[in-house]
């Protein structure tokens, strides 16, 4: 597909293919992998039959900004954003690779999803409302919608194949599945980014409400993988107009999820189209974050 109608699905020939994501296409080079980031977007676990056209080049520019501002926490495995790095097999894609693609290196990676809540939102919220707790963690009544919490909290799931949904775990069960170590050293990793990154954040006027990261093993070392604190994984909020009570404008795809809510959908495929207004303006929230956030 042409890059002005948005590129929904790559074929690179003479690379091997080793998977497709809900938006990204991966290449194995052997010990290195290349991550291509296309224009597809996905609500409710459901791809959308329609693209957003340059939102792959939004989301690989903010992961390796955020990823860069890792690098003293965490290792992380981008490699290089730049094609000409890339390997000679890769040279007859520039075109197509210049802007939406990473060279990583090749993890391992941890059968969880690590969400960080900092504010009361989304699947949260409704677990609130029922229980007083969100991954049977405890939380003080009289919270309300879009609350900041008392402290950040990590809150994993389980990792779906496309098109199922993450299921909500509790650190038991993180630790039955990954081990009382690891669990211990990622809940720390995940909180001290979403930290450093809500800091920084909030002094470009967005509020980082949750977000959600993967991890990987590389040799016996955790390393940050997959992207990082993209409109895809995290909700971003105006701070100048944030108010807790209610919903808020976002700078992310809760645009796209109010939208298809008001339609008579089941959120199982096939999914509707997706009109121009509605492409148009969810872009151009993804475009408003990348600006505030990295100038």
């Amino acid at each position: 597909m042409k890059e002005s109608k948005g590129l929904m699905e790559t074929s690179l020939s003479g690379l091997q293919l080793a998977g497709r994501g809900k938006v990204r296409d991966v290449y194995d080079l052997g010990d290195r992998l290349l991550i291509v980031t296309t224009d597809r977007i996905s609500a409710f676990d459901v791809v959308m039959s329609d693209p957003i056209p340059g939102k792959g080049k939004i989301l690989t520019r903010m992961s390796s900004f955020w990823f860069g501002n890792m690098t003293d926490l965490v290792r992380h495995h981008l490699l290089s954003t730049n094609p000409a790095d890339f390997p000679a097999s890769c040279a007859p894609y520039l075109e197509i690779l210049d802007g939406r693609s990473m060279m990583v290196e090749k993890a391992r990676p941890l059968p969880v999803e690590c969400i960080v809540r900092g504010y009361l939102s989304g699947s949260g919220w409704q677990e609130y409302r029922k229980s007083r707790s969100i991954c049977g963690i405890p939380l003080p009544d009289g919270l309300k919608e879009s609350s900041r919490l008392p402290e950040p909290l990590f809150t994993p799931t389980t990792k779906a194949e496309i098109g199922q949904h993450d299921l909500p775990m509790t650190r038991k069960e993180m630790e039955e599945t990954i081990g009382t170590d690891l669990t211990e050293r990622v809940i720390k990793l995940s909180v001290a980014v979403y930290r450093r990154a809500a800091d920084r954040a909030l002094k470009a006027g967005i509020i980082i409400a949750d977000t959600k990261m993967e991890f990987g093993l590389l040799n016996g070392e955790l390393i940050l993988i997959d992207e990082l604190l993209t409109p895809d994984s995290s909700r971003f909020w105006p701070a100048d107009s944030y108010e807790e009570g209610r919903s808020q404008r976002s700078f992310d795809k809760q645009f796209l999820r109010d939208y298809l809510l008001s339609l008579n959908w089941n959120q199982k495929p096939p999914p509707p189209p997706l009109p121009d207004e509605i492409v148009r303006k969810t872009l151009s929230r993804y475009e408003e974050a990348l600006q505030r956030l990295t100038g």
